[in-house]
């Protein structure tokens, strides 16, 4: 099955900054990048210059398209400016968009 990316650089973290499932927190200007794939979307963050990216705390969530995988992205992007280190959920645009819980397997 073929899986779609979306890129945004030049994303400041709010307060508190982003957490990460295996780096930890993050903070500064970070690049965020959101891979549909599955029915999952895959939601990752790198420092803006590095080679390596690391998977938010919360990720994947479930994404039943990649329309819907546009979505779970702006909201990636907007959790990481609003900052607050908490595990990223589907925002809820996304679960409006076909009802789905908050979080995979939840």
């Amino acid at each position: 099955m073929a899986s779609t990316t979306w890129t945004t650089t030049g994303v400041f973290t709010g307060p508190g900054g982003v957490r990460t499932a295996e780096a930890g927190t993050l903070a500064g200007e970070l690049a965020v990048r959101t891979t549909w794939e599955s029915q999952q979307a895959h939601v990752a963050v790198q420092y803006v210059g590095d080679t390596e990216w690391h998977p938010l705390a919360g990720s994947p969530v479930p994404c039943p398209t990649p329309e819907v995988g546009r979505t779970v992205h702006q909201g990636a992007v907007d959790a990481v400016r609003a900052g607050g280190a908490v595990p990223f959920t589907l925002p809820a645009a996304a679960r409006a968009a076909y009802g789905a819980p908050t979080q995979a397997g939840g």
